[in-house]
């Protein structure tokens, strides 16, 4: 399927969990009308839901779609070491920079990646070429 904003398209393999959802709604009736894998809600709706979630959850937070959908590209993929040029794919985006303001706030996963270097280069001194590394 083509992706509905940027019309590029869209094929991406899904989790088990996920999987299972979409088989559960495969016969829903809005998604047969509308060739939908999911049935869709308006975007105003869909937040309303959230604000509501967020509310009996007792989250002081104005949960939206867009803050799911960052949430996911850090949360569940950048911090699980997923790489940004998949995570752009999976969000539709058609440019990687778009992206990249996702990555940004990742200082976390910054200071992961140096542990695993500098752990590699514990292991194995000549990975770095003639390149001296001081770890605090």
């Amino acid at each position: 399927m083509d992706r509905q904003k940027t019309g590029t398209p869209a094929k991406i393999p899904v989790l088990p969990v996920a999987a299972k959802l979409l088989d559960k709604y495969k016969n829903h009736p809005q998604c047969g009308m509308k060739d939908r894998l999911l049935p869709v809600l308006s975007n105003q709706k869909m937040n309303a839901y959230l604000k509501e979630i967020a509310d009996t959850c007792g989250i002081d937070k104005n949960l939206t779609f867009h803050i799911a959908r960052h949430t996911f590209a850090t949360t569940v993929t950048l911090n699980n070491d997923i790489p940004i040029e998949t995570v752009s794919k999976m969000l539709g985006h058609t440019n990687l920079r778009t992206t990249q303001h996702y990555a940004k706030i990742l200082d976390l996963k910054v200071s992961k990646d140096m542990m695993t270097l500098k752990k590699n280069y514990q292991k194995n001194p000549r990975i770095v070429n003639s390149t001296q590394l001081h770890f605090l």
